[in-house]
C-alpha cells in the first residue's frame, strides 16, 4: 500500500511539475503599446486622437481621391490584414485603415463600449478627424463588415459604396470556432487569460480561419500573437463578446441602398457562405462573389484575387 501511495504521489508531483512548466512557457503578460510600435507601426502608421483614444491609422494614396477607400478588420485582427489590398490600391486611390477599439495598437475603448452602434460612431469620428467629408467606399471583414453595414445604415451620407467580406451581422451558424474565441467568451477565465497565452493557441486559431492553413506563415502568427498582447486587448475581447452578440440591427440590412459587393470564402467555417447568400437576398441590387478555396479572411489569404474583384466593382 505504501509503495502504491509513493507511486501515486510521484505521478501527481510529475503532473504538477509538467503543468507548472507549461504555464511558465505560456506566461505572457500584457505588453505596453510603445514596445510594439517599432515592429508593427512603422511609417506610414500614425496615431490620431479620437474619442479619448490614440487610434492607429494608415492613411495613404492621393488626397484628391473623390471616394477614399476605408478598410475595417475583424475580431482579433488589425489594419495589417489589408496589407495586400493596400499595396494594389494605394498608387491610384486614397486608402484609410485603422485598428478598431479593442484590437491592434489602438487598444481598449475609452468608454468600454463595444456595441455595433459604438463602432459605427467610431468610424465616422475617425473620418472626421482625418478631414474626410466626402462619401467613402467602406469595406469590412467579419466584425469589420458588421461595422461597415451599420455605418452605411446609420450614416448613409458618409458611405457611397459598401463591400462586405465574410461579414458578421446575422446570428452565427459557425461549424468551427477558433479556440481563442471560445475561451474569450468565458468571463470566468479572464484572470487567467490576462497573463497566459500559448503562441500555439494563436497559431491554431489563425489556421482555423484559413481555407488553406499552409498559407499561414510564422510572421503572420507573430503579428496576431504580439498584437493580442497589447495592453488591455485581452480584457477588451472578453468585454466585446459580452456586449456585441451579433444580430443587433438586422432589420436595418434591407434598408441599405448603397451599391454593395459581397465577397465570401467558400471554406469559411466561422461565418458560412449561406450567410453571404442572405446578405445578397436582403440588400437589393447587391453582387456576390465566392472564392471556393478561401476561408474567413479571403482578403488576407489571397489579396491579389480578392482585390481584383473590388477593382472591377469600383469600375461599374
Amino acid at each position: 500500500m505504501k509503495t502504491f501511495t509513493k507511486i501515486l504521489g510521484g505521478l501527481v508531483l510529475a503532473l504538477l511539475l509538467l503543468a507548472a512548466g507549461a504555464l511558465a512557457l505560456s506566461w505572457a503578460p500584457d505588453r505596453p503599446v510603445e514596445a510594439l510600435k517599432a515592429r508593427w507601426a512603422p511609417p506610414p502608421s500614425q496615431f490620431v486622437p479620437v474619442l479619448g483614444m490614440q487610434v492607429h491609422v494608415r492613411d495613404e494614396g492621393p488626397r484628391d481621391d473623390p471616394q477614399p477607400i476605408v478598410l475595417l478588420h475583424g475580431t482579433s485582427a488589425s489594419l495589417h490584414t489589408w496589407d495586400g489590398w493596400a499595396a494594389t490600391l494605394v498608387p491610384t486611390r486614397r486608402v484609410i485603415r485603422m485598428d478598431l477599439p479593442g484590437f491592434g495598437l489602438t487598444g481598449p475603448s475609452a468608454a468600454h463600449d463595444y456595441t455595433q452602434a459604438a463602432y459605427a460612431r467610431f468610424v465616422v469620428a475617425v473620418l472626421d478627424t482625418l478631414g474626410v467629408k466626402q462619401p467613402v467606399v467602406l469595406a469590412g471583414n467579419s466584425l469589420g463588415g458588421s461595422v461597415a453595414w451599420k455605418t452605411a445604415a446609420d450614416a448613409p451620407q458618409r458611405v457611397a459604396r459598401l463591400v462586405l467580406v465574410d461579414s458578421g451581422g446575422y446570428p452565427m451558424q459557425a461549424t468551427s470556432v477558433p479556440i481563442g474565441f471560445k475561451l474569450a467568451q468565458y468571463g470566468a477565465l479572464r484572470p487567467l487569460l490576462q497573463n497566459v497565452l500559448p503562441r500555439s493557441m494563436i497559431e491554431s486559431s489563425v489556421r482555423n480561419v484559413y481555407g488553406d492553413p499552409s498559407r499561414v506563415t510564422t510572421e503572420l502568427v507573430d503579428r496576431y500573437y504580439e498584437l493580442t498582447l497589447r495592453e488591455g486587448n485581452r480584457a477588451a475581447l472578453v468585454e466585446r463578446f459580452s456586449q456585441f452578440k451579433g444580430g443587433e440591427a438586422i432589420a436595418q440590412i434591407p434598408q441599405i441602398r448603397q451599391p454593395t459587393l459581397i465577397l465570401w470564402g467558400g471554406r469559411d467555417r466561422l461565418i458560412p457562405p449561406a450567410l453571404g447568400e442572405r446578405f445578397e437576398h436582403d440588400i437589393a441590387g447587391s453582387r456576390r462573389i465566392v472564392f471556393p478555396e478561401l476561408g474567413h479572411v479571403p482578403q488576407e489569404e489571397d489579396p491579389q484575387r480578392t482585390v481584383a474583384a473590388l477593382v472591377d466593382f469600383l469600375k461599374t
